[in-house]
């Protein structure tokens, strides 16, 4: 266990209000404009909701707005991710504007605006000691690994960089990532794998 120095335990949380609010409040046409697209385009529900694992793993509900639709097969089974992707969702995920819900869930205590990015409650027993120290610190809006290549990165160096972050948090070292995120927001870069629209399932180690 990582030991919190005077920023993490004392400023780090109020400050993440502070910003989500604000943002929230700054963007909440953006916001409302979304909702309608992903209504007419993606029909209803407008958010999608799931289960993540957050700060010492324990789960919480994150939300985002829809990128896919709910298609499935004739055993109703969901059909693969780059089937149920259409354009206009990758549009929304290549923007980052389908994490915009997530400042509610900053809000909220859940998560940080910058930290390890919350992935799926499966992958908790799939982590070795070193890779489950991610969860020492709350999941973030962006963090370290999603400046230095997002979803291109293989799955060792994304959990590893998670774990440097949580070791290394500061105020100082939080402004660069929310720097370097905005400029890579703004290039659409790294939003898919080099072998699939989304991340591949992280299955542990072999």
């Amino acid at each position: 266990m990582h030991k919190q120095g005077v920023y993490e335990k004392y400023i780090k949380r109020p400050l993440d209000c502070i910003l989500a609010t604000g943002a929230l409040i700054v963007l909440s046409p953006v916001l409302g404009v979304t909702a309608v697209l992903v209504k007419r385009k993606l029909g209803s529900p407008v958010l999608f909701t799931q289960d993540r694992p957050g700060k010492d793993g324990k789960v919480f509900k994150l939300y985002k707005f829809r990128s896919m639709t709910d298609e499935k097969d004739e055993n109703g089974n969901l059909l693969p991710d780059e089937i149920r992707l259409t354009s206009f969702g990758k549009k929304l995920r290549s923007t980052s504007l389908d994490e915009l819900p997530e400042l509610i869930n900053i809000i909220k205590g859940d998560m940080a605006v910058v930290g390890p990015r919350p992935l799926l409650v499966k992958y908790l027993e799939r982590y070795n000691t070193t890779q489950a120290r991610r969860h020492e610190a709350r999941p973030g809006l962006t963090g370290l690994a999603q400046v230095k290549g997002r979803n291109a990165l293989s799955w060792d160096d994304k959990l590893k960089m998670d774990v440097d972050y949580v070791d290394k948090i500061s105020f100082f070292e939080d402004c660069r990532i929310v720097v370097n995120t905005l400029k890579i927001v703004l290039k659409k870069d790294g939003i898919s794998s080099n072998a699939s629209v989304t991340m591949e399932e992280f299955m542990g180690e072999n």
